[in-house]
């Protein structure tokens, strides 16, 4: 397999934003087939509006967003996730006076009931703690068992990509780490995770590649496990990002 075949999602010179203030600038970058990619730099960075962009969240002004090759930009949500994008949002977004079942066959309804019913079983075999807890509300859920379920209302479309924007926000640390777990399997399977996450070392431990944005901008993209082992982390996820580009160079 060649090294273009290999790709799965392209920015391609991408400008975007919100009437006339531009976050994204220019913004080009390339993450592989199966693999997580992660997202980081500053807040304001681009991180999060880079993922709406390419769930057609946000007009491009300028620039492609390619999908296997595809150009997608322009394409609405209905038809993002009839190619197999599926997007988790930051923060809470489930129904939380309709049971755990009725969440994810709300989650299906693009599927046709009988497609829905018979994925339901297989994707809560990823999340047995949610599984117990078919005939409760949505709000009884912990935290971390919301944010599973988020996921797994994702993954009954049988998603080839999915986005996930700051998926550890407001759970414990032994939650965040069975979310990144099975963020690893699906990647494995064969899944593309392309994630914005603030807990950036936790993060980068099972991510492939990341990929450092400032002011809209990719200024590093190197294998997680390099950054991992870079003096410079904390620099570069509080800003730095440019320095620390500059500094690996000399």
């Amino acid at each position: 397999m060649s090294t273009t075949d290999n790709i799965c999602i392209e920015f391609d010179d991408v400008v975007a934003g919100y009437k006339d203030f531009m976050i994204l600038n220019n913004l080009s970058f390339k993450a592989t087939k199966g693999s997580i990619t992660l997202l980081l730099g500053p807040n304001g960075a681009g991180k999060s509006t880079a993922l709406k962009a390419l769930f057609g969240l946000l007009k491009l002004r300028q620039g492609r967003i390619l999908l296997d090759g595809e150009n997608i930009a322009g394409l609405n949500q209905k038809e993002l996730l009839a190619k197999g994008v599926a997007f988790v949002p930051q923060g809470r977004n489930l129904f939380g006076q309709l049971t755990v079942w009725q969440n994810l066959e709300l989650g299906g309804i693009t599927l046709g009931m009988k497609t829905t019913h018979e994925r339901i079983p297989e994707v809560l075999e990823f999340f047995p703690r949610v599984k117990e807890r078919m005939n409760s509300m949505a709000s009884a859920l912990s935290g971390g068992e919301q944010k599973q379920l988020e996921i797994g209302r994702a993954l009954l479309l049988r998603p080839k990509v999915i986005l996930i924007d700051e998926p550890s926000i407001g759970l414990s640390p032994l939650v965040v780490q069975d979310v990144f777990r099975l963020l690893r399997r699906l990647a494995n399977q064969g899944t593309t995770v392309l994630m914005v996450e603030q807990n950036v070392k936790s993060a980068l431990k099972i991510s492939d590649e990341a990929i450092a944005l400032e002011s809209g901008r990719l200024v590093l993209q190197k294998p997680a496990s390099e950054l991992l082992a870079d003096p410079n982390i904390e620099r570069l996820f509080l800003g730095g990002a440019h320095q620390a580009s500059a500094a690996a160079t000399v």
